[in-house]
């Protein structure tokens, strides 16, 4: 077993929620213009799908913000400056808020779909942003400070408080072929079960949401 951390779940999580935030706010804006329609199915299945992202997305920062930050100061010390990532979830958490409360108003009343692209589309920037800045600091940090032991506590933490229903299928879904590979070879042949299980939901539902943006 290797003793340098592989931050590959993390590299795919990240994927996974700059993808999903970004093609939620072009599939609103498209919605908005008139140039898809939506049903109160659709609707509701949007709402819901941006719910359990920004649920998503704040749990995987609440997990950096209390487990991995402090191990990384106490790791790393003066090598590691968090502040300006630190300020970027800060930032976070009232637009995952908006965002929402904008959901949950465009499913069950007369709130348009143009409110929510504009806060998916702001909340799309700043998870661009953030994520290409913490990888391009942060990861080396970790490779080059952190135990793999220490990350593999990190990677528990993060799946203690995950939706597995809601997490699995999206990593099948960004995975590249070779990170499939890799992940099949760490977790065995559940992780192809669970994923077969969990594949027709999902694509059935990722159809309703995106309608022609449904691909990666």
């Amino acid at each position: 077993m290797t003793s340098t951390p592989d931050t590959l779940g993390f590299r795919i999580a990240h994927r996974a929620m700059r993808g999903d935030t970004r093609r939620l706010a072009a599939v609103t804006a498209e919605i908005a213009a008139g140039r898809q329609t939506c049903d109160r199915t659709r609707a509701a299945a949007i709402s819901d799908f941006v719910a359990k992202l920004c649920a998503s997305v704040h749990h995987h920062h609440t997990v950096e913000d209390e487990v991995l930050w402090p191990l990384l100061e106490r790791s790393a010390g003066a090598a590691v400056d968090l502040s300006d990532l630190s300020d970027d979830h800060s930032e976070l958490v009232p637009l995952l808020e908006e965002a929402r409360r904008a959901a949950h108003a465009f499913a069950t009343g007369p709130s348009p779909a143009g409110r929510l692209a504009t806060v998916l589309a702001t909340l799309a920037d700043l998870l661009d942003e953030h994520i290409q800045e913490e990888e391009r600091t942060i990861f080396p940090i970790i490779r080059t400070y952190v135990s793999a032991a220490d990350w593999r506590m990190v990677e528990n933490e993060a799946r203690k408080g995950g939706n597995i229903a809601f997490e699995l299928p999206r990593i099948g879904e960004y995975a590249r072929p070779e990170e499939m590979a890799q992940l099949r070879e760490l977790a065995g042949p559940v992780l192809s079960l669970m994923l077969a299980l969990t594949r027709g939901p999902h694509r059935r539902r990722r159809r309703l949401i995106f309608g022609p943006l449904a691909e990666v």
